[in-house]
């Protein structure tokens, strides 16, 4: 049955009529509602270029999630202070969680055809105000993991140029330099960054099914022991909830399909399509390269082993000299910062476009949504972006914070609580939306999957912030874990982002009163 739904972001913002040698504008047809056909579309230079297929944003999603990162930097803080042995099964338990949340986002998707991500179906199903809410705390997540791969790369660059030549810069020149490499490649048209990823995830997956492959045919340290990281006993030892975390944050970035969806070539789709793929391939290549790292030390010794290596960020090159020898571990070791490399560069595509869609509302500076006439690309966004990241890694150098342990750690931390929330956001929104919408959709898609989503996804988000004191080494008088400053002053930052997006709704509407009904009620 056809429906007409409020695109109170879905549509291009209202435009004031322009000049007669401005480009016309595009009309918007509807079967039901002739008013919709006189509304006026943006300006051609804010439409994004792209033709992706299922393939290409595969690619981008999955490279943002680096498996070889997660792998070789986040695993080995899961197994150390989260749950040890029993850490692979997480990452099955929050596949889980967020396919019940891919099945309401697809089910969405058709029906708020912009390319707004969280910010798109928050506003949609819950509210505008919670929508720019939301997207104020999707770009301090999505900032917080991106800087938190820089402080990694910096690190893992320093290591190896270090060993190789001999030259010892400080880990932050070289995340300077990628910072800037990073800013050439998003300043380019989006199909030049996927031709670019694709050849680098392909040889980091390689590296780690070919290891995970060996070291489960050798039979491990001491033989397959299953139960020993998927038992009931296994999932609950330890600190489960910071396991949740570090399992959690290898997901981060899946979602970003659909911040594509301006630029794939059949949106309806592509955008599903890519989302379940996605999810599937990384939970089951997370699960069993984790379980594999896991038996190549034995359950009884992995937590060690994690603690030993932590120093230098190396658990995974020194699995790999172990079980096939000292030039697999150097290969392993320039594929991580090609992952992280990757990493970033998704993360700056996905940044960028959420700049640039809350520029054309009136949120950001509209310059900010210009298009580049050649790439195609939203280039001032993105070279916007560039200088804010490179000005927090010099914050992060300045205070001499560690890059891996305290870099790394704490930002993939805070990223996570903050992707958490915007997914049980997205969970209700998607209820509500088709509660309040009358459209022909499954109960399962439109109510029983996302709900079950958000209860999930809460009890997710519970346990990870009553365990972040044990993330960040708070403690109280006595030498207790408990949250202190250093932990009220990072989840802060999570939630003041949060009001500053719902605060920026009322100074919209105080400020400038056609780009607040361009956000509200655009079209109607």
């Amino acid at each position: 049955m056809t429906t007409i739904i409020n695109q109170s972001i879905c549509k291009p913002p209202i435009v004031a009529a322009g000049p007669a040698s401005a480009a016309p504008a595009a009309t918007v047809t509807s079967t039901t509602n002739a008013a919709l056909a006189n509304a006026a579309a943006k300006p051609s230079d804010s439409k994004l270029a792209g033709s992706l297929g299922t393939g290409a944003i595969v690619f981008m999603v999955v490279a943002a999630a680096a498996p070889l990162t997660v792998l070789g930097g986040g695993t080995p803080v899961g197994i150390l202070l989260g749950n040890g042995a029993g850490f692979p099964s997480t990452f099955i338990i929050a596949g889980l969680a967020l396919a019940l949340f891919s099945v309401g986002l697809s089910a969405m998707a058709r029906y708020v055809p912009r390319s707004g991500a969280f910010f798109a179906y928050i506003s949609q199903g819950i509210n505008p105000t919670w929508g720019l809410a939301a997207a104020t705390l999707a770009m301090v997540t999505y900032t917080a993991i991106q800087l938190s791969v820089y402080c990694l790369i910096g690190l893992q660059l320093r290591t190896g140029i270090s060993a190789i030549s001999g030259i010892d810069l400080p880990w932050w020149a070289y995340s300077f330099l990628m910072v800037a490499t990073v800013a050439f490649l998003g300043y380019r048209r989006i199909d030049m960054s996927s031709k670019v990823l694709g050849p680098l995830l392909v040889a980091e997956i390689g590296v780690v099914v070919i290891l995970s492959v060996v070291i489960l045919a050798h039979g491990g340290a001491h033989g397959i022991d299953v139960a020993a990281s998927f038992s009931p006993d296994a999932v609950t030892s330890g600190a489960p909830g910071v396991a949740l975390m570090f399992s959690i944050a290898g997901f981060i970035g899946f979602e970003s399909t659909a911040v594509y969806r301006g630029e794939a070539r059949d949106p309806d789709r592509t955008i599903p399509r890519a989302t379940y793929i996605a999810v599937a391939f990384v939970t089951v290549l997370y699960t069993i390269s984790s379980f594999a790292l896991v038996s190549a030390w034995g359950s009884d010794r992995v937590r060690q082993a994690a603690a030993d290596t932590l120093a230098k960020g190396n658990m995974l090159q020194v699995t790999a000299q172990a079980y096939i020898g000292p030039w697999y571990a150097a290969v392993i070791s320039f594929l991580l910062i090609t992952s992280l490399f990757a990493c970033v560069l998704s993360f700056h595509n996905v940044l960028a476009r959420y700049m640039f869609s809350l520029s054309t509302h009136g949120v950001l500076p509209r310059a900010l949504g210009t298009v580049h006439s050649r790439h195609g690309s939203p280039s001032r966004a993105s070279l916007v972006q560039s200088a804010t990241a490179a000005a927090i890694v010099l914050v992060i150098a300045l205070l001499g914070a560690d890059p891996y342990a305290q870099g790394f750690t704490w930002l993939s931390g805070m990223a996570t609580v903050g992707f958490v929330t915007l997914m049980v956001l997205t969970c209700l929104a998607v209820v509500t939306f088709f509660i309040r919408h009358n459209i022909d959709v499954s109960l399962w898609s439109s109510g029983i999957a996302p709900g079950l989503g958000a209860v999930a996804l809460a009890t997710f988000l519970y346990f990870i912030i009553a365990n972040f004191p044990t993330l960040v080494g708070d403690v109280d008088s006595s030498g207790a874990t408990a949250a202190g400053a250093l932990t009220y002053t990072l989840l802060g930052i999570m939630a003041a982002s949060l009001l500053v997006g719902a605060a920026q709704v009322l100074v919209l509407k105080r400020r400038d009163i056609t780009a607040y009904r361009n956000l509200v009620n655009a079209g109607e």
